[in-house]
């Protein structure tokens, strides 16, 4: 039967296969163009997902951008400035830094208030610089860390070593008091509330339960099949959440599913009337290390039997497929991991290794990967491709072959 039973108190066991399959189908990545095409398929896919993770790393085209092109054909980078001046999508730091939807801005008020309370004592000349960016804030309008003067003290000790008029922006932001936007260049510019929000969008404080509520479902949309662990995690600046309880709660209304995965410990929950028959396109994606697919390590290896780290975190002499590998997926199955880089002047995105994983690859695959990597160096701004090493000479040599024969 391809739907369960929406009130079914037992456990839905579920093969890997099946799966795969809910969790794929809820990543957006069950098919080409699952969310259509166009500036609104961007809207859907933040409005779906809940939040799309940003992350400044450039070392190929940026994950916020990586995520859309990978679901959209023929996606535009300008596309999510455009929705967020709109007012349609915003920025902000759930989990991790990311594009939410605004129509939910009033779930990221827990999240502000608990950044509040949490954070140190503000000494008095810290909020005197608060109080005075609040102040220009309002006189003069949108800010950057360049409109204040260098009132740095000691020299920089590091990367996050910042000085306090960043660091007092950036509490503010954090807060809620202030929001961000970005320059072409990818800087953050300040701004009020008010003159991003707008006015139509309820600005209420969720009740805490409201709240939980709110964070397990957008979490089983977007991951299909997740534990508390997942959930928790997109809660967890709000100390002493309701996750746990409103769960068993849910569960016991049949407004979630329990699940039972075989061969794997769970429990795990999924939204009721699940296809648990999906069909998934032999489809080949290069996904960005920071996709939703690809954030929860022990899931990858839970699910997919993909062990994956990125290893630009790892030292050097310790990173076993490079400094910045994308996992490569396959339909249903994770086929590859490849190091890339774009080397904007040149034009030409550079291959350092695709690492294979230990399985048999067929023609249709390889073409499928050939018509991928030929959209991600496009998607790069790149005119050419270099390939480098790899632990399949063969593999290599039949894609490298087949790129140029149908660039020629």
């Amino acid at each position: 039967m391809g739907f369960y039973e929406l009130n079914q108190m037992e456990p839905v066991v579920l093969t890997n296969s099946q799966v795969r399959k809910i969790v794929l189908n809820a990543a957006g990545l069950a098919r080409d163009a699952q969310f259509g095409t166009g500036i609104e398929a961007v809207y859907r896919v933040i409005d779906h997902l809940g939040f799309v993770q940003l992350d400044t790393n450039y070392v190929v085209e940026r994950a916020h951008h990586h995520v859309m092109a990978a679901r959209i054909p023929g996606y535009q980078t300008q596309w999510l400035a455009s929705l967020c001046e709109d007012g349609r999508i915003y920025e902000y730091f759930i989990s991790d830094a990311g594009y939410l939807p605004m129509r939910d801005f009033r779930f990221s008020l827990p999240v502000k208030k608990a950044f509040e309370l949490q954070g140190k004592p503000l000494s008095r000349p810290e909020a005197n610089l608060m109080k005075e960016i609040m102040d220009r804030a309002e006189r003069e309008g949108p800010l950057m860390v360049g409109d204040f003067d260098n009132d740095r003290v000691e020299p920089s000790s590091g990367w996050w070593d910042w000085r306090p008029a960043k660091v007092a922006l950036e509490r503010l932001y954090l807060e809620g008091k202030l929001m961000i936007n970005r320059t072409k260049s990818f800087q953050k510019v300040y701004d009020l509330p008010i003159n991003l929000v707008p006015v139509e969008i309820d600005l209420s404080m969720p009740a805490a339960e409201e709240y939980a509520r709110f964070v397990i479902l957008s979490t089983l949309r977007a991951l299909g099949v997740s534990s508390v662990k997942e959930m928790a995690w997109r809660a967890r600046r709000v100390k002493g959440n309701l996750i746990k309880k409103e769960l068993e709660e849910m569960v016991q209304n049949g407004l979630v599913s329990k699940v039972a995965v075989e061969g794997l410990k769970g429990p795990y929950y999924m939204l009721p009337g699940q296809d648990i028959n999906i069909e998934i396109s032999h489809t080949v994606f290069i996904l960005s290390p920071f996709d939703i697919l690809n954030v929860f390590r022990h899931r990858l290896k839970d699910f997919f039997h993909f062990d994956y780290q990125i290893e630009c975190f790892v030292p050097a002499p310790k990173r076993q497929y490079g400094y910045f590998s994308l996992p490569v997926l396959a339909g249903k199955t994770f086929i590859a991991r490849m190091d890339a880089k774009a080397d904007r002047k040149k034009k030409v995105l550079i291959v350092h290794n695709i690492h294979f994983e230990a399985i048999n690859l067929d023609q249709i695959v390889i073409g499928k990967f050939v018509q991928a990597l030929k959209a991600f160096v496009l998607f790069n701004q790149c005119h050419d491709i270099r390939f480098e090493r790899s632990n399949h000479e063969f593999y290599l040599k039949t894609i490298s072959n087949s790129f140029f024969e149908l660039r020629a």
